[in-house]
């Protein structure tokens, strides 16, 4: 009889033992399984548009819609303008990129292309201010405040 109630008892043990391990190894499957399929993708590296409209949309992004729709209004006015002077500057830029790959590097034209580049910013950047000067006269105050918070800061507190 002892042997019997040995037996019986080896036995709970061995299937209690077994089944807890079949349901580590069920549910670390699930597990993997689950994370390989409901993961998110990561977002490609996408490079922002080197446009003076796109530059103006990111600005009225946070803006109450009326306030964005002003600033829009004063860009469609000067768009020709402030993108002459953002092609002028991309092509700056195009031209310090190809002189840093140029093999044989040489330092008189990346020296040209900075100097190029430092003089047809302004003009892209007076375009800019006077479309948002133009604007922010007619937004409210609301709209000025987002304005004024231009860039979006990032949250750099440790805590």
């Amino acid at each position: 009889m002892t042997m019997t109630m040995d037996i019986d008892r080896s036995s709970r043990f061995l299937l209690v033992g077994s089944l807890a391990l079949n349901l580590f190894f069920i549910g670390t499957i699930g597990a993997l399984a689950a994370r390989h399929y409901m993961t998110w993708s990561q977002p490609a590296a996408v490079e922002r548009p080197r446009t003076a409209a796109a530059r103006i949309e990111r600005f009225a992004a946070p803006l109450p819609a009326a306030d964005a729709e002003k600033l829009r209004a004063a860009f469609r006015a000067r768009a020709s303008a402030a993108e002459g002077a953002r092609g002028a500057l991309n092509g700056a830029f195009e031209r310090i990129q190809g002189a840093l790959r140029a093999e044989p590097f040489d330092p008189a034209r990346l020296s040209a292309a900075f100097k190029e580049a430092r003089t047809v910013r302004p003009a892209y950047e007076i375009a800019m201010q006077e479309i948002i000067e133009t604007a922010a006269g007619t937004m409210s105050r609301d709209g000025r405040n987002k304005l004024a918070e231009w860039p979006p800061r990032t949250n750099t507190s440790t805590r």
